[in-house]
């Protein structure tokens, strides 16, 4: 029996993953900042078949309270198999702009907090088991329409490629999870095209790289194409793109 723990289990793509570890029969530790959205989900999960199914509440935000959490889920758990920390905001770019306090509070979400997690975990597991992060294209290259979500990406990016290298040794897997345009509730107000994926086909690639061990998975795969050749465009010509 695998034992997941899922940190920022409230989102769409997390709550995709969650449902396949409970069909098969897994126990999970699911994370949120909203303590009546867990209990429903755990509830739903708990029908789907896992074995069990325990829940913590946290902002991640809190970094003081980072280690009271992840001693609640070691304790539930028993050990932790697989660590999915999938929390996550979408700035606004054009706020941000106006903001050097929102930028630093939302880099602080998605940068710091992610960080710390990941450093944390990094302390408690044990040979064999995957540490799994929710990154994004974006971090690949910065860019005007979202560049402060960008350069939080970019940040997590660089940390888990170093950190993957220091725990490889110890037979501890990093996963760099990078989708591209995802159709969750976060980007309702989006306009969707060819490119959009559903948080299910997200999901369904993540669960495969982490049993592949894979150490990056853009998701879907073309977008490894796509950021290639973005990151390949010279600096002088990407600053007259609009993108």
């Amino acid at each position: 029996m695998q034992k997941v723990l899922i940190i920022g289990a409230t989102s769409a793509i997390a709550e995709a993953v969650a449902r396949r570890y409970a069909a098969r029969a897994a126990a999970l530790y699911l994370v949120g900042r909203r303590a009546e959205r867990i209990e429903a989900i755990a509830a739903d999960l708990q029908v789907r078949g896992a074995k069990q199914v325990d829940i913590g509440v946290l902002d991640v935000n809190d970094l003081a309270g980072h280690a009271q959490l992840l001693d609640q889920a070691e304790a539930a758990l028993g050990r932790i198999d697989v660590a999915l920390i999938a929390h996550g905001t979408l700035p606004d770019q054009a706020a941000c702009d106006a903001s050097v306090e929102l930028s630093l509070r939302e880099f602080a979400t998605n940068g710091t907090a992610t960080i710390a997690l990941a450093a944390a975990l990094a302390q408690r597991l044990q040979p064999g088991t995957t540490l799994a992060v929710i990154s994004s294209v974006a971090g690949d290259r910065g860019r005007a329409s979202n560049y402060l979500y960008g350069s939080a990406k970019a940040a997590v990016t660089a940390f888990l490629s170093g950190l993957g290298q220091r725990l490889r040794p110890r037979g501890i897997n990093v996963l760099n999870i990078k989708p591209g345009f995802v159709d969750t509730p976060m980007t309702a107000s989006f306009r969707k095209g060819a490119l959009w994926a559903s948080p299910d086909r997200i999901a369904d690639g993540i669960i495969k790289a982490i049993q592949g061990r894979r150490a990056v998975a853009y998701l879907p795969g073309f977008w490894w194409a796509i950021m290639f050749i973005i990151k390949s465009i010279p600096e002088f010509v990407f600053r007259r793109i609009k993108l």
